[in-house]
């Protein structure tokens, strides 16, 4: 057969037999080798190409595993029939290529934090005990998560939060987009309310999973009241603690207006996502929302992104109690999204008393950070008039500026600095009609960048001076 005419490459590093099989299968591919057409036996094909038969055997059976040839009794391998695939048609156009994402010299995203106050060394001592201690660990665990941790977030929760649950109503998931995509699939069909402004994420992720998104105003005590009772919302997702990005804590009176409106009618619910409650500066934490809520009409979600790492990837949501039968029945099955070995280590980290020591370093080193920041707005946009709002709580704040120039245009020549910023109107779906307000977030900017930092946004905005009230 001409079509069986092979040439080994001596020089190259794939086994003869391996070269052999991908010269049957483009002969097969390209219709060279008609179907049914009958292949020499291993004995004379070896001969032929001068080849071991072992080398022969292992290329047919191969190609007899995939299909390609079928082995008849008495009568040797034959040549299958395959449907020709039609060529790809030509792309419309070259595809985008990537770009290479932007080193800023400084960065106010809120998104990082400072990796640098890692409890490295207690966390590999833990986690070294929990691998070499616990081989029963890689096979699966509880569904909703291992039971030491789900206990250690619940003494967490009653003890920082006020919160009321039990160990049984939390889910621990791989993040708070994971659990959330849980909760849209949970309520299908149903109405989520949005915070306007809020994390754009959010209404993105309910979005996907297929949840219909009302988008509610914030006004100077969180989610409006009124405006969520006139919307077609079943649930509420909410940041109380600390509203997202405009940095108010919603009051106790609002927080009893929105349990109110979930009280009215059945299958109301509001989430409460506490994503970074334990950064207080100015008295202790508030308690939770959840905590007040005596009806079950509260869903909690918080991560342990910004208190320990964000790429420990350890999110988790407590249930009200009507709710865990129908969450058991519907996603009961699920595995825990998160590694037993990382939820063992973090549940000793909590239980040793770690968690608590390392959150009151982080509350120090970022309450400094906060109080350099803001000293060094002062001092450096001494000429500017402006406003910093929300620093009393969180990892970011706001600064206003009341210069006559628009937002856009702060963004614009604070990057020909290489400074990243943030507008506020970003995180509005309607149109904001906030004054020119950037988001500063500081938690991942080292200390010693700060000063830095405000010094290129004073040299990018110094012709800015004129157009409002003076430094507040």
């Amino acid at each position: 057969m001409e079509d069986l005419v092979f040439v080994p490459q001596a020089d190259s590093k794939t086994p003869l037999y391996q070269q052999l099989y991908v010269h049957f299968v483009r002969a097969i591919r390209a219709g060279r080798l008609a179907p049914g057409e009958k292949l020499p036996s291993k004995r004379r094909l070896a001969e032929q190409l001068k080849l071991s038969v072992n080398t022969v055997d292992a290329a047919y059976q191969m190609l007899t595993a995939e299909g390609y040839l079928e082995a008849k009794p008495r009568s040797g391998f034959v040549v299958q029939k395959l449907e020709r695939l039609a060529p790809p048609a030509a792309p419309a156009k070259k595809p985008c290529k990537t770009s290479a994402p932007v080193r800023w010299r400084y960065n106010f995203e809120t998104a990082s934090i400072d990796t640098g106050l890692f409890p490295f060394k207690t966390w590999r001592r833990i986690q070294r005990d929990v691998l070499c201690g616990q081989p029963h660990l890689l096979n699966h665990g509880p569904r909703s998560g291992d039971e030491e941790l789900r206990a250690a977030i619940a003494r967490h929760l009653r003890e920082a939060r006020a919160a009321r649950c039990e160990p049984e109503q939390i889910v621990v998931g791989a993040g708070i987009e994971y659990l959330l995509g849980i909760l849209a699939r949970l309520f299908a069909g149903q109405t989520f309310a949005v915070e306007d402004p809020g994390y754009a994420r959010t209404h993105r992720i309910l979005a996907n999973n297929g949840a219909p998104v009302a988008f509610v105003p914030v006004d100077g005590q969180g989610m409006s009241a009124r405006a969520l009772a006139a919307s077609a919302a079943h649930l509420a997702y909410v940041t109380p603690s600390h509203q997202f990005p405009t940095g108010v804590t919603m009051p106790v009176g609002r927080r009893t207006e929105l349990l109110q409106w979930a009280g009215a009618a059945p299958d109301r619910y509001v989430i409460e996502d506490d994503y970074d409650s334990e950064f207080r500066f100015d008295g202790r934490p508030i308690p939770c929302m959840q905590g007040l809520d005596e009806a079950g009409r509260v869903i909690y979600i918080s991560t342990f992104s910004k208190s320990v790492a964000p790429a420990i990837r350890i999110g988790y949501m407590v249930l009200p109690a009507p709710l865990l039968e129908t969450y058991r029945q519907r996603f009961g099955f699920y595995s825990c999204t998160v590694s037993r070995f990382e939820q063992q280590t973090l549940s000793r980290f909590m239980d040793g008393g770690w968690f608590s020591r390392h959150l009151a370093r982080l509350r120090a080193a970022y309450r400094h950070r906060r109080d350099a920041l803001v000293q060094a707005l002062d001092r450096e946009l001494a000429a500017i008039p402006h406003t910093v709002r929300g620093s009393h709580t969180g990892l970011h704040l706001l600064l206003e500026v009341h210069a006559g120039v628009s937002e856009a245009r702060l963004v614009e020549r604070a990057a020909a600095e290489s400074v990243h910023l943030t507008g506020l109107s970003d995180y509005y779906h309607g149109p904001c009609c906030a004054p020119p307000t950037l988001v500063l977030g500081y938690a991942g900017l080292a200390p010693e960048d700060i000063d830095g930092a405000v010094r290129a946004l004073g040299r990018a905005w110094s012709g800015f001076t004129d157009g409002g009230p003076g430094s507040v």
